[in-house]
């Protein structure tokens, strides 16, 4: 069983940058692939970003390409997402998910553990 807890969300205004984290827990996340999606208020959850285990393939949403950054290390069970240039259309919650298959994916059921989430609200 793997355990997904995201931080770092908050409150920030228009072009403004943010890092979320995910740490797992219960066991290791090797040769588990990493995403981040969201979901924003009346609207379905979508991808954000992926990344393999190993680090040496992303895949991004057009929407974010060029201002968020999926990183991950695997020593810590931690991945990361890096967003600048945050606009108001970001605002969602935010959520990591593991992939035990190893696949950068978009589809949301490709995906078998997920987090509870965190809020990002950019401001206008």
């Amino acid at each position: 069983q793997v355990q997904l807890v995201e931080s770092g969300g908050g409150l920030v205004q228009a072009g403004d940058a943010l890092r979320l984290s995910c740490a797992g827990s219960g066991r290791t996340f090797r040769n588990y692939a990493m995403g981040w999606f969201r979901q924003a208020p009346g609207k379905e959850r979508e991808f954000v970003a992926a990344i393999k285990w190993s680090g040496t393939m992303t895949y991004y949403a057009d929407s974010v390409k060029g201002r968020f950054t999926i990183s991950r290390d695997n020593a810590k069970n931690t991945v990361y997402l890096q967003m600048n240039s945050l606009k108001p259309e970001d605002t969602a919650v935010y959520y990591c998910a593991a992939d035990s298959s190893d696949i950068v994916s978009a589809r949301i059921d490709e995906y078998d553990y997920w987090g509870q989430g965190t809020q990002v609200t950019v401001s206008s």
